[in-house]
């Protein structure tokens, strides 16, 4: 192929023409709002996520990540047709965007890290014209509470609201981690939510300082733990046993016998 730019562009307005044609022609997509889509994205957005912890399947990656991108050139194609913006002025405020966030590519700043990038790219958003009003005002409320939580220190972190070092964390982990276990005799639920609260909120912290983020450490965690207990269900079926009527150390057994095979 001698120019890949070209026919990747071919492709993007092939699937626009078909888009077009079906606003038009199929009941289905002729009768779609942003209030009615808005759902399938989020799960589209979902089923993506999950095809990215196993990246190694490539087909079904490339089947979500067109998923998604039909959510939204069609919002972009309800938008056109509202006259407000379509999909040009997407793609132009997007690569407005990246160029003004990226002064160390696209200007003269001087950088040294990945982490520098990350301050500029924070303080940039705050000047930019309809950018964020203030550091965490860019945070969906929306977001599920793990993620939103990284997001939080993430960006809290950025202006310099942060540990020193990552060791000093754990400190609080711990302190959390006192203050759970006095609620657990007090007896008082209500605290208690709001202690456990703090603790999670502190091991995000932890796994942030050291690099990892929380929810694909426990996205893993949580596979590990169903390959594990549908390993001791099978393997109960068929010895013929019931979970609930087997003790927990024929359990532990057959758990372990699923870690080895991992």
């Amino acid at each position: 192929m001698s120019n890949p730019k070209e026919y990747k562009l071919q492709a993007f307005s092939a699937l626009l023409d078909v888009l077009d044609e079906l606003r038009v022609k199929c009941p289905w997509d002729a009768k779609q709002t942003n209030e009615s889509l808005r759902p399938n994205t989020i799960e589209e957005a979902f089923e993506l996520a999950d095809a990215l912890m196993h990246d190694d399947d490539t087909a079904s990656l490339k089947k979500e990540l067109g998923d998604v991108l039909l959510h939204i050139i069609f919002y972009a194609k309800i938008a056109d047709e509202k006259a407000q913006f379509d999909i040009a002025d997407v793609c132009d405020a997007l690569r407005e965007k990246l160029i003004f966030r990226h002064p160390h590519v696209f200007g003269n700043t001087k950088v040294n890290g990945t982490d520098e990038v990350l301050q500029n790219w924070e303080q940039l958003k705050l000047k930019e014209k309809g950018g964020n009003k203030t550091v965490l005002s860019g945070v969906p409320n929306s977001l599920p509470s793990l993620i939103k939580a990284f997001r939080i220190q993430e960006k809290a972190a950025n202006v310099g609201f942060d540990w020193e070092t990552p060791e000093q964390v754990w400190d609080k982990v711990k302190e959390e981690i006192a203050e759970v276990e006095a609620e657990i005799k007090s007896g008082n639920k209500t605290n208690l939510e709001k202690e456990f609260g703090d603790l999670i909120f502190s091991i995000v912290n932890a796994a942030r300082l050291y690099k990892v983020h929380p929810d694909n450490a426990l996205e893993s965690t949580n596979a590990k733990f169903i390959f594990r207990f549908n390993y001791v269900e099978a393997e109960a079926h068929r010895q013929g046993k019931k979970l609930n009527e087997m003790t927990l150390a024929e359990m532990d057994s057959l758990w372990e016998q699923a870690k080895a095979k991992e």
